[in-house]
């Protein structure tokens, strides 16, 4: 019998929900002072403008984010390179207990190298570093209260949990970013689930303090009617296509950075630090992690051509600055580079059906936004997530039903098209470089309850 099966006294409740609060609260201090690094830190181009111009300018950004990304690839290397990434296989793999996570060198690491990668400008998010430097909080506050593995393993979940709801501001998302994602891993009882509850909350309002309550990118959805439905569902179908194609070029990636490092190990690193510098006086839409792209191109949308030419490129440097091997999320750049293919799929049919799409209530931006979470779905096969995630960015409550066709459709044409959660693939490659065999979805659960303590 597990933990989940017998009884649980309400005071041991009570320390549990104490400790994952308290977890929460960490987690939303360390993340809502590296957002507000990274928000300080992201304006350099602006700086640097007021003192070179020309070649000159574009030749200095270009080494700043060079050197940056250096920085940040030898720091991660050197003392933790479990770090590199999002951190999110990572943490599934330590709730599953096939993984062990070093807080002690993975919490400054992905604090210090992430707003170092982040605010130079590579196309990474926010939200990988402040999950895992939410599950090493958890893990912390485990080791210094003495918890037992199935408390420790739901701990670990919750930290996560609280890492995303600060990264977004969306408590509700990271509920069900543990739920789904998660959902081969965790421990499901009552106190671990409320667990995750407490955690999510603690840290979405110490980052309100530090950041403010608002939407994250706060848009004019509109509304949509039901004779709709059958175009958002034509959208999901593209971005179904478009996730499969996003996750294999990622994992493609990755093993082309790995041959680099095999043979000079810093200069790939160099090579997407230049290009990316000098994307940020260039062409600043194509580069950085995307938050401030989607609201400048939702306020005034370019044409369809310029829209499908920035997801291209906006697709091609998310995937090279995510093999370079610093700390930094795909979340945001999912989300941009969607909301460009949204965009430009709704101008277009704006200029093709005029008439019609004003009588639906529907706007471009409106399909901007349901892409958004079609593509997330697709390449994390977490549809509810993605859901209830752009919801919460967004306020865009009017386009829920919109976004569940859409994110249906974009989920069947993912799995149809044999494509597999990004998440998964990435666990399966670490265990794989690390000389292990990748466990099967029943070895994962076996995992799981072999940690639980026994009758």
């Amino acid at each position: 019998m597990n933990q989940g099966d017998e009884p649980v006294t309400i005071a041991q409740q009570a320390r549990f929900l104490a400790v994952a609060l308290i977890v929460g609260a960490l987690t939303g201090v360390f993340g809502g002072f590296f957002h507000l690094a990274i928000d300080w830190i992201i304006d350099w181009p602006t700086w640097l403008a007021d003192h070179a111009e020309g070649w000159l300018l574009v030749a200095a950004s270009a080494t700043m984010t060079m050197a940056a990304t250096l920085l940040a690839v030898f720091i991660t290397r050197r003392f933790a390179p479990e770090a590199s990434g999002s951190g999110v296989p990572e943490i599934e793999g330590a709730i599953a207990g096939i993984r062990h996570v070093h807080w002690e060198r993975v919490l400054p690491v992905k604090f210090i190298a992430g707003i170092a990668a982040i605010g130079s400008g590579l196309v990474l998010g926010r939200e990988g570093p402040t999950i895992h430097m939410g599950g090493s909080v958890a893990l912390a506050a485990s080791e210094k209260f003495r918890l037992s593995t199935e408390d420790r393993q739901a701990l670990l979940a919750a930290g996560a949990g609280a890492g995303l709801a600060c990264a977004f501001n969306a408590p509700m998302s990271a509920v069900l970013f543990v739920i789904e994602e998660t959902r081969k891993q965790f421990p499901y009882s009552f106190q671990n689930y409320m667990g995750v509850f407490a955690a999510a909350i603690a840290g979405t309002v110490v980052t309100q303090i530090i950041s403010g309550a608002r939407p994250w990118l706060p848009l004019p959805a509109g509304v949509a009617g039901l004779a709709s439905l059958p175009v958002f569902a034509a959208l999901g179908i593209i971005q179904g296509a478009v996730g499969v194609l996003f996750n294999r070029s990622i994992m493609a990636m990755l093993d082309v950075a790995a041959a680099w490092q095999h043979r000079a190990p810093f200069v790939w690193p160099a090579l997407v630090g230049l290009l990316v510098g000098a994307l940020m006086i260039v062409a600043p839409l194509t580069v950085t992690g995307g938050e401030r792209v989607i609201s400048q191109i939702a306020v005034l949308p370019p044409s369809a051509g310029v829209l499908l030419i920035l997801a291209v490129a906006r697709y091609f440097t998310s995937v090279a600055c995510y093999s370079v091997g610093t700390p930094g999320g795909i979340f945001a750049p999912i989300l941009s580079v969607a909301t460009c293919i949204g965009l430009a799929f709704g101008v277009l049919l704006q200029m093709t059906f005029p008439e019609e799409l004003s009588s639906l209530g529907v706007t471009p931006v409106s399909f901007g936004i349901v892409a958004m979470s079609a593509l997330f779905s697709a390449a994390v096969h977490a549809p509810a997530v993605g859901v209830v995630l752009v919801v919460e960015l967004t306020g865009a409550y009017a386009l829920v039903l919109p976004m569940l066709t859409a994110c249906l459709t974009a989920s069947l044409v993912a799995r149809w098209l044999g494509g597999r959660p990004i998440y998964e693939q990435m666990l399966e490659r670490t265990l794989a470089a690390a000389g292990r065999t990748p466990p099967s979805s029943a070895d994962v659960g076996l995992a799981a309850d072999s940690n639980r303590p026994a009758t």
